[in-house]
Parts: C-alpha cells; structure tokens; sequence
C-alpha cells in the first residue's frame, strides 16, 4: 500500500506530537527524503520551544489563595476565561509564524515579537547559534542582502563590547528576514533582527517590548524594519540600540 502524500496538516500535527504513532513513521520518512521541509520542521519546533519558554512560567505559576477561595459557581468561569486567553495567545502566535493576515496587530508588534523567539531559539546554541560565521562576514552581508533585496548595513558594535558571531536567514511572514548575533566578553548575546518589507513608515521612534526574559527595542524606518534583542535589563539595551540606529543612519 503506497503512503498517503504528507499535507502541511500533518506536519503541524507533528511538530504538536499529535499524529498516531503510524503516521509519525511516515512523516519522519517523508523529511528524511526532503531535507528542505526537515529544516522548516525543526525551525517549527524550536518557536514552541521557545514559546513555552518565555510562557510556561507564567501559565504554572501558583494561583493566589485569595482566588482558591472562590465559590464553585465562579470557578467555571476562570477556567473559561483563561482557556479564551490561551486561545487568543495561540492565535496570535499562530498568525505570527504562519503569517496570517490580522490587520488587529500593529506591524512593529509582530516585528519585535517574531524578533523575541528568534532569539529566544538561537541565541542558547553553542554548536550552531548562525548559518554563516563572522569571518565570512563580507558573504554574510552579502548573500542576506541579496535574499532579503535590499542592501544591508551590519553595525559594528566592537567599541561597545559586542563582537560579530555572524548571522543567518529566517522566515517570516512575508518573506526572508536576516538575523544578526553578537556577543560580549562573557557571552551575553544580543540579535538583530531586520525585515525589509514592512509598510513604508517615516517614524523611527524606539519603542520596547519585553517577552519572557528577553527584552526588545524596535523600530520602522522606510522599508526596514529592525527589532534588538537581548536578555539584559532596558537601559544597557537602549544603550545598544542607540549605537545600532546612529550606524545604520550616519
């Protein structure tokens, strides 16, 4: 009996773990025969990690007993109203990594929150944490910018302590996205994260966002759109994002 073709449903199934053992022979033999799709899978995997990352404390966190005392006919309808949460967040989270149309999402927040799981994915690899190193940096710029359409501008952040570990492509949304890691003295890493099909925008206002422990200060700027992450406090990575926007507008 020859298998039944594999559909985009089957791998989200699982990349979930919701597939019957069965199936789950099938899809693995079916990536391992389409390289491409096993690395578009394993990239789905790492944002749930990610996502339970920067989620799971909150969602595990010991309720108050103030609200342990609540009546069983109040109860249903916590249990309700966070069920509606954890859909909404699932939606939202859906349409950013499969990119949805929901014009109820600022742009610049889809930005820094797609920006937040990236790093969140990467930044913790030893082996792997880019595609191409930063002594192949002249490559790097390179080959993003002609990806990505546009020509790219690569801070240099050496005078501030951080120094290039390189970058790699990404998916987003609407197309490719470039992703840029540095690193300090004692291995803090920071990313830049740049899309270059945002909705043409003259305002370059910093705005912040923090997702778990990862804090984002992002930005439009024409075409760009750029989003610095980092797990370090507000004003070391305003400090940062400060020198990155001068470099990139000289």
């Amino acid at each position: 009996m020859s298998m039944l073709p594999v559909t985009e449903a089957d791998l989200h199934a699982y990349v979930d773990g919701q597939l019957p053992v069965a199936r789950c022979a099938e899809v693995e033999a079916y990536l391992a025969s389409f390289p491409q799709e096993a690395e578009r899978i394993n990239a789905y995997r790492g944002q749930n990690t990610a996502l339970h990352a920067l989620y799971d404390p909150v969602f595990n966190e010991v309720v108050p007993e103030r609200f342990q005392t609540l009546s069983l006919k109040t109860r249903p309808m916590l249990c309700y109203a966070a069920m509606v949460g954890w859909i909404v967040l699932g939606g939202v989270a859906g349409w950013t990594l499969r990119g949805g149309d929901d014009t109820q999402i600022p742009e610049p927040v889809v930005i820094a929150r797609q920006a937040a799981i990236a790093h969140a994915v990467y930044s913790p690899e030893v082996r792997h944490p880019v595609e191409v190193g930063a002594d192949q940096e002249a490559h790097l710029v390179g080959w993003l910018s002609k990806r990505l359409g546009a020509n790219l501008k690569l801070p240099q952040l050496s005078s501030i302590g951080f120094s290039l570990v390189g970058g790699r492509l990404l998916p987003g949304d609407k197309g490719p996205v470039a992703q840029f890691m540095y690193q300090d003295g004692q291995g803090q890493r920071l990313t830049l994260y740049v899309r270059t099909d945002a909705v043409e925008n003259k305002e370059t206002a910093f705005r912040y966002a923090r997702e778990g422990n990862v804090s984002v200060f992002y930005w439009l700027d024409g075409k760009f759109g750029y989003a610095l992450s980092g797990e370090i406090d507000k004003a070391e990575l305003l400090r940062v994002a400060k020198v990155v926007y001068q470099q990139l507008n000289p």
